[in-house]
Formats: structure tokens, sequence, C-alpha cells
């Protein structure tokens, strides 16, 4: 058998009800697992190993019975910083916030709780989740499996660092912009970013959703089956849909006559790096190859749109911070403050025009993406940059500029994952991004299914250095 840190839950699962494995027995292990790589990764908070084995005890007292408590008992989980759970604070990766344990799960973290998921803790984030970087002032850096001198992405930086790394197969993210989608392409793992709505989240807001982190497509369905039950509390959800998540499978036969578009330029922000363009490239001709229609897709973003975000956001976060004491505020990363800073002196028509660009993003996505059933893209236009960055750039003038494949689709509400199409000849890896129509959530797992099917061999997955 494989190392047990290195099973998905699909499989965990089917070990649990052939009793050839138990919850303890890989609670410990992938406990054990982190241990030896967390002095160089760094990619957890509030890891409690007495409460995981208590958890998965009980789990196993279930499993022995034959009555597991729910369809992810005794997997071991890991949630993001930011998705509130009991009894643990909520830093949102910045020393500058107050500790105070929290009163109840966020929907997701409950959904996985109530499916019986073993929560091994939280895992890291950059300063409000604000850079698609490790870098926080609250936690350690953390650093990419894949090649540690590099960062992981962000803003679910620890959760696409421990997938990689072999924290337990279930994680969860957070995207408003690329939050679950980057670290999931520069690490080499999966992620669905979900449409808006599909997923209930606590606090709600236009554009943040939740999103399963894993190695593999099945192990997401897995998790959207359990994370997409309603909860009242999410006054943005969508109605509940009874959605055949495990129903994965597609003939290759199937993408005959699939209309993929092919979005190499986004209008705006860093070019795609020439080793990137190539493997999203050989992805799209190895769809076409067993039968899918690939056309270009024309560039439906433009830099006003951008720059009206960015203005936008900026002026959400110096509200935030300059709410704060002199003191608290003089814990926060100093490139936040600064990126921050630049909303002081907008006015309200500056700040209303750019909080209008949200829907200008939408009604181009949406138009641009009409004629195809999916579309393909980098998830991001270079590889891992180095981990002590807060973005590639460098520059809080021009923070998102790797983000322009990501960000209209927050904006637009589809659904669009990363997965692993290949890896530079530095061997780090490189995301492909698969994008579909407004809450048809379901058909890009699908598409991401197939190109698991399509694709070379992966890489083994990497180890914690010797010492």
């Amino acid at each position: 058998m494989a190392n047990l840190h290195d099973l998905t839950a699909v499989e965990l699962l089917a070990a649990y009800r052939s009793r050839a494995l138990s919850p303890v027995e890989v609670t410990r292990a992938i406990l054990r697992h982190i241990g030896a790589w967390e002095p160089h990764l760094h990619a957890t908070y509030a890891l409690d190993a007495d409460a995981a084995l208590t958890q998965a005890e009980a789990s196993q007292a279930r499993w022995l019975k034959g009555e597991p408590m729910g369809p992810l008992d005794g997997v071991p989980a890991m949630i993001k910083e930011n998705i509130a759970t009991r009894g643990v604070p909520t830093p949102l990766g910045t020393a500058a916030t107050e500790l105070v344990p929290a009163e109840h799960d966020a929907p997701p973290a409950a959904r996985l709780r109530e499916a019986g998921a073993v929560i091994l803790g939280k895992t890291t984030m950059p300063d409000y989740g604000m850079l698609s970087s490790g870098l926080s002032s609250f936690h350690a850096l953390t650093r990419n499996p894949w090649d540690l001198s590099k960062g992981p992405g962000g803003s679910s930086s620890g959760a696409g660092a421990g997938v990689a790394a072999g924290y337990g197969p279930l994680h969860l993210g957070t995207d408003i912009g690329g939050s679950v989608r980057l670290p999931a392409g520069w690490c080499g793992i999966f992620t669905l970013k979900p449409s808006l709505g599909r997923i209930p989240i606590h606090p709600p807001y236009a554009g943040r959703v939740a999103g399963p982190m894993t190695r593999t497509v099945d192990d997401a369905a897995l998790m959207m089956a359990v994370l997409s039950q309603p909860d009242r509390r999410d006054t943005m959800s969508l109605p509940h849909q009874d959605i055949a998540w495990q129903e994965l499978e597609r003939d290759l036969h199937d993408l005959q006559g699939l209309r993929i578009g092919l979005h190499l330029d986004a209008g705006w922000g860093l070019a795609v790096e020439p080793e990137v363009r190539a493997a999203v490239e050989a992805a799209a001709r190895a769809f076409e190859a067993a039968g899918a229609i690939v056309e270009p897709l024309a560039p439906f973003m433009t830099r006003a749109m951008a720059e009206g975000m960015d203005a936008f956001w900026r002026t959400r976060s110096w509200l935030d911070i300059s709410a704060l004491s002199e003191q608290r505020r003089a814990k926060v990363l100093p490139f936040i403050v600064e990126w921050a800073r630049g909303a002081a002196g907008l006015s309200g028509a500056q700040v209303f025009q750019g909080y209008s660009q949200m829907g200008v993003i939408r009604d181009a996505a949406v138009a641009a993406c009409s004629r195809f059933d999916v579309v393909l893209s980098p998830t991001a236009p270079l590889p891992a940059f180095a981990a002590e960055l807060p973005c590639p750039t460098n520059d809080p003038a021009l923070p998102f500029e790797h983000i322009a494949f990501t960000l209209p689709y927050n904006m637009s509400e589809q659904p669009a994952a990363s997965i692993n199409c290949g890896t530079t000849s530095a061997g780090l890896p490189i995301g492909l991004q698969i994008a579909g129509h407004r809450h048809d959530d379901l058909g890009v797992l699908r598409v991401a299914r197939a190109w698991e099917q399509l694709r070379p061999a992966s890489r083994p997955w990497p180890v914690p250095p010797s010492r």
C-alpha cells in the first residue's frame, strides 16, 4: 500500500469500509508526516494533534459498528484560518487582529464536521487574504514544497502547500480573486472555485467563495457533495440543488464536439511566460485530438476594469486598517498598508466607479464565454516566484498583475478550476484553468476529470528534506 499520507479520501473511505485501515492509524501517520515537513513549510495554524486523535478514535468506533457518521467519516481535513472553527481565534493572517476564539463553525467548517471529517487544524494565509503569497505578519513564512525558495501562492497559502506535501487529502480554502486557484496552480494540485453561492459561507460578499483543494478531482467532488449543503447564514447562497457530484466519468468519446475557448491573452497584467503558454497550448491540443473543437478567445478584460477593482478593494481595506489603533495598525504587513493607503485620496465618485467595474467585468466575462462549453487558460502567467515577495511585481502600485486570468470569474460568478498541466524546466508546476458557465460546477469538474485521463503521468509528490 502507498504511504498513508498519499492516499486519497476515496481510497481511505474504501479502506475504512473493508477495515484494511483505521482512522486512528491514518491520522497518526499524517500527523507524523506533517511533523517532518512543517519546520520547512510553515503551512499550519492551530494544529491540534490531541483533538484530531480524539476525533479519529470516535470515528474508528463508528466504523467498527458499521455506522459511519457521514460521507467523510475519519478522513483528515484542514481548514483555511479565515473560515471560523469554534474555539479557535481567526487572525486573518495578520498580527493586528485581536485573538478571540470563534463561537461557532462557519458553514463550510460545520459541513465538514457534520460529515465526520477529522479536522487536524487550520492552514495559513497572508494579511487579510490580500496577497498571492505566503507572507504574513502573523504566521511564519509559508513555502512551496516543490521548491522551498518559492512561495505557494495565496491567499490559501498553507492549503496549497499542505495538499502538495501530503497534510491529509482534504483542504478547504477561500477565493475572491484567485486565492484557491493560484496556490493550486503553483503547487500542482486541484481546486474548484465554485459558482458564487454554491457553497454557503459566512460572512458572504461579492466574489467570495469557499472551495475544495485536493490532489484529485474525485476528492474535490466528494467535498462538494458535503460543502454545498444549505446554510441559512449565507444570505447570498444559491438554492440547494441535488447535484450528482460523483458522476464525473465521461468517456473520452464524450469530448467529441466539446466547444473550448483558448484564452492566452488576458488583456492586461503580466505577459504569459513561454513555458506556461506551451503547457496550456499542449493541453488544448490534447483535447482537440480527443475530438473537442478549440478556438481562440480574444481578451475581454481591460486595464480600466482591473484598476477599478483595485480602487474598490483598496478603499475597503483602507477603511478597515485606518479604523485600527495606531499600535495595531503598526503590526499589519507594511506592503498591505502602503497598498491600502492608495485609497486615502479617492473621491466617492472614484470609489463608486471602481465598484461598478465588478458589473462590467461580469458582463464581459459571461458574454465572452457564452459560445463555448468551457474556457482554458493559464491559471497564472508565470510559475511560483520567490517566497519572500508579497507578489510577483513586489510593487504595491501594481499588486494584481498576476490575477488577470482568475479575477474575472469571481466577478462573473462562474465556476473555474485549476489543475496541473505540466512543469517548467526548473520543475515548478504549471496550472491549467478550466472555466465554465455560471452554475455549471459539475460540468467543470467533468472536463477536469477528463484532463486527468488525458494528461501525461504526474511526477511523484515532493518529500520532506532529509534535514
